[in-house]
């Protein structure tokens, strides 16, 4: 048979076998090499080599990647990691391990506690506490010269034990401001003093000139 013939005969073979059945492109040592549009290309290392299959979904410890030429399950970093939703960022952990912000954890940190397979702050179930005094209304450290300022408050829990860790909530307004500086009396004083011994000189020289 004439070689084009063989090798069409092969494809057709390959195609219609397990590995092959879902892939655009097959190869009899690697399996798929290439898939359509909606699936996804898996790789799954066999020794020395790679066995390329198609899927509708990858498996645990990988995510999808979606491309211009092909889509791809790609492995996740942590090896702790069921499922992430990008390569450094869990979003299921294997069993013993706890999820907090998107990686795998034999304990819990600091400030948080286990609820099911998470890790929650306790910041997010602590009693709030009363807000303080608004700040001085002020605009790049002025208090007056301008229109508009800002002013702010903050409060923390009420529980002793979480106050160590749990920042500060904290709240802005806009506030008014005097648009102009008056200094206070006594300065006034002093100027106005100023102001009537420069008259007083200026008087003594017009006396002295006569």
């Amino acid at each position: 048979l004439p070689w084009h013939l063989i090798f069409l005969l092969s494809y057709v073979l390959l195609r219609d076998t397990d590995d092959c059945r879902s892939c655009l492109e097959c190869s009899r040592d690697n399996g798929c090499v290439r898939c359509p549009e909606r699936l996804f290309l898996f790789l799954q290392r066999d020794g020395m080599s790679q066995h390329g299959t198609c899927l509708l979904t990858c498996p645990a410890g990988h995510y999808e990647q979606k491309g211009k030429d092909m889509n791809r399950c790609l492995k996740c970093r942590s090896l702790d990691c069921e499922h992430c939703f990008s390569r450094d960022f869990c979003t299921k952990c294997k069993a013993g391990f706890q999820l907090y912000k998107g990686k795998c954890l034999s304990r819990c940190p600091l400030g948080t506690f286990p609820h099911h397979t998470d890790c929650l702050d306790h910041c997010l179930l602590a009693s709030l506490g009363e807000w303080s005094e608004w700040s001085m209304c002020q605009r790049d450290g002025a208090t007056c010269g301008y229109r508009w300022g800002k002013q702010s408050r903050t409060r923390g829990t009420s529980d002793n034990h979480t106050t160590s860790f749990c920042p500060l909530q904290a709240e802005t307004q806009r506030c008014k401001l005097k648009k102009r500086c008056t200094p206070p009396k006594k300065e006034r004083r002093k100027e106005r003093k100023g102001l009537v011994t420069v008259k007083l000189t200026k008087i003594n020289i017009c006396e002295f000139t006569f």
